[in-house]
């Protein structure tokens, strides 16, 4: 992959490649231990002006279903009504209201965060990590981010004590452009 020289040569509509992408988070359990876990099913996408990043929007919708933590069982109790409800609230969703630089290649993502009907506003610190041409021709870029939440903003209260209320949000994100 070629690498860009401006971030204006960003600027264009975007689409998730899920292959590539990982949507993960990181919280503290047993006050000693962390569980990881990923979501592994999403689609989103956005516009993206590398001249005036306040005229760029995000939006992301990730399939509550599908945690994984690497545990069964305990990916049954995180779908369950104790944590994200995915029978009722089978998405959990992301829409930017504000896109704005932070430093030379970061920027500043807030948007409103959708977990069980409940939705707050989220800013999630993002930085590109590459953007260039692939060898079929598509034009690629890759981001990383970052936001801790409490998840009892957002009603999500199951096994107090056994799992902190902050949850790290980790994202390794790539986006094809589209034609």
């Amino acid at each position: 992959m070629t690498t860009t020289s401006t971030l204006g040569e960003l600027t264009g509509d975007y689409v998730l490649d899920p292959a590539r992408t990982r949507i993960g988070f990181v919280a503290r359990a047993l006050l000693v231990s962390k569980v990881r876990g990923t979501f592994g099913a999403f689609e989103g996408g956005g516009r993206l002006d590398g001249d005036d990043p306040s005229r760029s929007a995000v939006r992301l919708a990730i399939r509550a279903a599908s945690i994984r933590t690497g545990n069964d069982r305990r990916d049954d109790h995180l779908r369950g009504g104790d944590f994200l409800d995915a029978g009722v609230h089978p998405a959990l969703t992301f829409a930017s209201t504000r896109v704005e630089r932070a430093g030379a290649t970061g920027f500043r993502v807030t948007g409103d965060l959708t977990v069980r009907g409940v939705t707050r506003p989220v800013t999630v610190d993002v930085e590109l990590t590459g953007a260039g041409n692939d060898p079929q021709g598509a034009f690629r870029v890759g981001f990383t981010g970052r936001a801790t939440i409490d998840r009892a903003d957002w009603g999500v209260s199951g096994a107090r004590g056994m799992v902190g209320r902050k949850v790290a949000l980790e994202l390794d994100i790539a986006a094809v452009r589209r034609p």
